[in-house]
């Protein structure tokens, strides 16, 4: 059933990196600016390269914010580079006034995001993170699963006018995706087809989600799979007829169930299609230090409890 075979393991700031690169080398109006993290995002082929489009703002993520939207206006393309933690919670003044409201052409990067940072702790672990963007007008956000898919979210995202808030991780992660599929902003990927039951995932869950749609296909179910790549705008298309189509659903994210994928995807349904719908996400809670892996377990963050999501789903779907 499973059409993925895994490619090879990177972590998606990689994939960011190596689309910055590309974009330096065919549009000279793209700049970089980072908050003395340059090496954490991967930034530092793209610097070698072109060390005058590269700003390096120290430890001052808001004035960062602030030089990423005067250039924006100045016709440059800038990607303001941190750990996700800091390039939300700690500007979301300055994101909200000079970005968002003035509809400035600039691209948030953001490292380190979810659980997944790991022995950092819960300082760093932010979990809100797609929440507060998503609620802010004129922003796009997405969040690509794989090395390759942040490629080619980077490149895309260079192509989008308007905010953008771009959400990738520190691990090794499964890559899956081909080089030459299709990526559009805000148009979910199909991976898996299926008539029972459909599981939506972002991020890091979606390599899950395609593990246990493989189990319950083993035990005769056919499941749905949608990498739903871009939380805002929303490919509702895709959910509506996932419902429609598959009867439940599951969402698998990275992120607080605190409005996240999960409860944008639970508005579309109850507004069109109203089906069962079951949630794997953290639950109100901060992270904790601990190794990734662990820490995915620790939080139901992982295949197995996305396959009992999908059973809670499926029996209710026969209610």
């Amino acid at each position: 059933m499973n059409s993925y075979p895994i490619l090879g393991n990177k972590d998606t700031r990689s994939g960011f990196g190596e689309g910055l690169l590309r974009l330096g080398r065919t549009n000279p109006r793209v700049v970089a600016l980072c908050a003395d993290l340059k090496g954490s995002l991967k930034m530092d082929a793209f610097i070698k390269e072109h060390p005058d489009r590269y700003i390096e703002c120290g430890i001052a993520e808001a004035n960062m914010i602030g030089v990423a939207a005067g250039l924006a206006t100045a016709g440059y393309i800038p990607f303001a580079g941190s750990f996700a933690a800091f390039a939300t919670g700690r500007v979301y003044d300055q994101i909200r006034q000079v970005v968002a409201y003035s509809n400035k052409n600039v691209k948030i990067a953001a490292s380190h995001a979810g659980l997944t940072l790991g022995e950092d702790g819960a300082t760093h672990q932010i979990l809100e993170d797609v929440g507060m963007m998503r609620m802010l007008p004129n922003m796009t956000v997405v969040v690509p699963c794989d090395y390759n898919q942040t490629v080619q979210a980077t490149l895309a995202v260079a192509a989008h006018i308007g905010p953008v808030y771009l959400r990738f991780g520190r691990p090794s992660v499964p890559i899956f995706i081909p080089e030459d599929m299709e990526f559009v902003i805000g148009k979910a990927q199909q991976l898996v087809a299926g008539n029972d039951l459909t599981i939506i995932a972002m991020g890091h869950l979606v390599w899950s989600a395609l593990e246990a749609a493989q189990v319950l296909h083993e035990e005769g179910l056919s499941v749905r799979v949608l990498n739903m790549h871009t939380v805002k705008p929303l490919d509702e298309a895709a959910i509506v007829a996932a419902a429609r189509e598959t009867g439940a659903i599951v969402t698998a994210e990275e992120h607080m169930l605190n409005g996240g994928l999960g409860e944008a995807v639970a508005r579309v349904v109850s507004t069109q299609k109203p089906v069962p719908i079951e949630y794997v996400g953290v639950n109100d809670q901060f992270g904790q230090s601990g190794l990734p892996m662990q820490l995915m377990e620790e939080y139901h963050l992982s295949a197995k409890d996305i396959i009992a999501a999908c059973r809670v789903a499926l029996r209710r779907k026969l209610e």
